[in-house]
C-alpha cells in the first residue's frame, strides 16, 4: 500500500474531524495524504469545461482555496510530519473519490450530516460499493484506548480484513478483538447441527488467516469474543468500547453493484466507533 490516504474535503466540522483521522491513518501507514475537495461545474465555464476560475482570488477559487487552506491546517496539526497535497475535481464527490480511490492505500470519508455533504451517511453509503481499496468511515464515539475489532461473519471475508486489522491494530498499540457473529437462527435448537459446521469452518479459516499474521505482528494481541444473540444487536454493542472496527466485504458486490450484507450495514450505520470496510 504505497498510495497516499486520500480524504475528501468540504470544509464542515465533521468533515475537518475526518480530515484529521485521515492524517493519522497516513502516519500510521507512513504515506502521504490527499486532500480532495471535488466541486460542481461553475458557471462561465469554459468551451470544453474547464472551470473559469476568477483570476481576482473572488468567489468559488477564493472559498476552494479558503476551505482547502484550513483543511490543510487541522490535518498538519493532527500530523505534523505527513506530506500533504490538496487538489480540486470537477465532479460529483461521489465521483471523484471513486476515482481517486484508485491509487489510494486509504479512503476516508465521515458518516454524519446532512444529505449531500462528504460526511453524509449516503455518500459513505455510495463509496462503500463502488470505492477500491479500504474505505474507512468515520462515525460514532470511538474508545482511543478500546480494542481494534476485527468481524468475525464468514470464511470468505476473513483474509483481508484480518491483515488490515492486525496492522492496524500494531500501529495503534492497541489490543485486537476478534468478534463471531452469530445468526438469529443460531439461537434455535433445530438448525443448530447446520450451525455448528458453519461455525467449524469459520474457526478453520480463521486460524488459517491468523497463522502467519501473528507471527509477523507479535506485539498484537489477539482475544476472541463470541457474543450470543443476534448479530445486529452484538455488533453495535461490541462497537461501544472500539476504537476502530474492520469488517470484510465480498468484492462481488462491487462489481455486481449489490447491496452490502446486512452485517456491513449495520456496521456502516449503527457502530458507534469508526468502521473500515475491506474488500476480501
Amino acid at each position: 500500500m504505497g498510495g497516499p490516504v486520500v480524504v475528501g474535503v468540504d470544509g464542515s466540522p465533521a468533515n475537518l474531524a475526518a480530515v484529521e483521522v485521515a492524517a493519522l491513518e497516513a502516519e500510521r501507514l507512513g504515506v502521504g495524504l490527499e486532500l480532495t475537495q471535488a466541486v460542481g461545474w461553475p458557471s462561465g465555464a469554459g468551451r470544453f469545461g474547464i472551470p473559469a476560475w476568477e483570476v481576482d482570488g473572488t468567489g468559488a477559487h477564493a472559498s476552494t482555496n479558503g476551505v482547502l487552506a484550513e483543511a490543510e491546517r487541522r490535518a498538519r496539526s493532527a500530523a505534523p510530519r505527513v506530506r500533504i497535497s490538496r487538489g480540486v475535481l470537477v465532479g460529483e464527490p461521489g465521483t471523484v473519490l471513486e476515482r481517486e480511490s484508485r491509487a489510494a492505500s486509504l479512503t476516508v470519508v465521515g458518516s454524519d450530516g446532512a444529505r449531500g455533504g462528504l460526511h453524509d451517511g449516503f455518500l459513505a453509503g455510495h463509496l462503500s460499493g463502488c470505492v477500491s481499496g479500504p474505505l474507512l468511515v468515520v462515525r460514532g464515539r470511538p474508545n482511543p484506548a478500546g480494542p481494534v475489532l476485527l468481524v468475525v461473519h464468514g470464511a470468505s471475508t476473513l483474509r483481508g480484513a484480518a491483515e488490515f486489522a492486525f496492522a492496524e491494530a500494531s500501529a495503534r498499540g492497541a489490543e485486537l478483538v476478534s468478534v463471531h457473529l452469530r445468526s438469529v437462527s443460531a439461537t434455535r435448537p433445530h438448525v443448530r447441527p447446520a450451525l455448528a459446521g458453519a461455525e467449524d469452518r469459520e474457526d478453520a479459516a480463521l486460524a488459517e488467516a491468523l497463522s502467519d499474521l501473528r507471527t509477523r505482528y507479535p506485539d498484537v494481541t489477539l482475544r476472541c469474543r463470541r457474543p450470543r444473540g443476534r448479530s445486529r444487536q452484538a455488533l453495535v454493542a461490541a462497537s461501544e468500547d472500539g476504537q476502530l472496527m474492520v469488517v470484510g466485504v465480498r468484492d462481488r458486490f462491487r462489481f455486481a453493484r449489490l447491496p452490502l450484507d446486512p452485517v456491513c450495514r449495520t456496521a456502516l450505520h449503527e457502530a458507534d466507533c469508526p468502521v473500515a470496510l475491506v474488500r476480501c
